[in-house]
């Protein structure tokens, strides 16, 4: 019974993490999207269902997926303590309960019995537990999205209060996406160090990727910035600078946080995790597109030699490797008015 609770326990903590971060992050997209949130969980549910009727069998699957996603984690990055402590809970656990299950099937059959745990509760507490898990998030998060603001607008905004007044650029190269409608290198969205050096001969993304690497900084953001070579309008990415637009700081992205179309009232203490705010700031127009996938925006203050900050849109402060380019990580160009 102890492998079968460590499963559920492993599952419940799954679901909590995928059903929040579907919430969070990935709300933007189709289902299909969300759905990757809901596979870790799924998963675990579906291994403790199996190690439930046949423990053997269950017990042999579990044993195997974690010893082969610690060995796949190994020769990927190497051995080390941190990696070990890290992978523990998808790895070293399974390993352990696999082998528990493998135990409890021996016990089984030695003492007669059929060979499976549904004779106990065991299943309908590792089918109850995560569907209360996700209940409970579900019902912090879905009156918030409901009644999250999209007023359609993705055209060039002008936000105003709280100490900051700027004009955001429209849909297109100087917020996270390219005129096209698509992101920039082919797919690829580009970290803060790729958008420093957009302006670095030749001027565009091709062939910067290496040169990122290089951990360009704040001096490299204001001589090649990508902000710098957006035309008047923010529609277009010129081959000369033009030094009309320029990247937020951390202080004007958290003072112009938004809440329901009104200024969100945060500051930062430069030195938190998260902004202070007067209203819960959420991810709505006019400074968020809703139904695109960056919730974080990078800042144009570094952190350090090899990493930038960036701001979420519920006022969150972090900071991540200048390389770092996801579709999570997004950015907008500002002007003064």
């Amino acid at each position: 019974m102890l492998a079968a609770g460590l499963m559920i326990l492993t599952t419940c903590l799954w679901t909590l993490w995928g059903v929040s971060e579907m919430y969070y992050e990935g709300w933007w997209g189709p289902w299909s999207l969300r759905l990757r949130y809901l596979a870790p969980g799924l998963i675990c549910l579906a291994l403790t269902l199996l190690a439930c009727t046949w423990p053997r069998l269950g017990g042999w699957v579990i044993l195997s997926l974690g010893g082969a996603f610690t060995v796949w984690w190994w020769v990927r990055g190497g051995f080390s303590l941190r990696r070990v402590l890290a992978t523990f809970p998808v790895s070293g656990l399974l390993v352990f309960i696999g082998l528990l299950f493998l135990l409890e099937a021996r016990r089984l059959r030695s003492g007669g019995a059929r060979g499976r745990l549904w004779d106990h509760p065991t299943p309908l507490l590792a089918l109850a537990a995560p569907l209360v898990v996700a209940a409970a998030v579900s019902a912090y998060w879905l009156p918030r999205l409901a009644s999250r603001l999209d007023d359609g607008g993705r055209g060039a905004r002008r936000i105003t209060g709280n100490g900051v007044d700027l004009i955001w650029a429209p849909a297109g190269p100087g917020w996270s996406m390219t005129v096209e409608g698509g992101p920039p290198l082919g797919g690829r969205i580009p970290g803060w160090a790729e958008l420093a050096l957009y302006g670095l001969p030749p001027v565009g993304f091709s062939d910067k990727a290496g040169l990122a690497s290089g951990k360009p900084d704040a001096g490299s953001l204001r001589a090649y910035g990508l902000c710098r070579f957006l035309s008047a309008d923010g529609r277009r990415l010129m081959q000369e600078r033009q030094d009309l637009w320029r990247m937020p700081t951390v202080d004007e992205l958290v003072r112009s946080l938004v809440h329901h179309g009104q200024n969100a009232g945060c500051t930062w203490d430069g030195v938190s995790s998260r902004a202070q705010c007067a209203l819960p700031p959420d991810k709505e127009t006019p400074l968020w597109a809703p139904d695109w996938s960056p919730i974080y925006y990078w800042a144009a203050d570094e952190y350090g030699a090899g990493e930038a900050y960036y701001v979420g849109y519920s006022g969150r402060v972090g900071h991540q490797p200048k390389s770092w380019g996801n579709p999570r990580h997004g950015y907008r160009c500002v002007r003064e008015p």
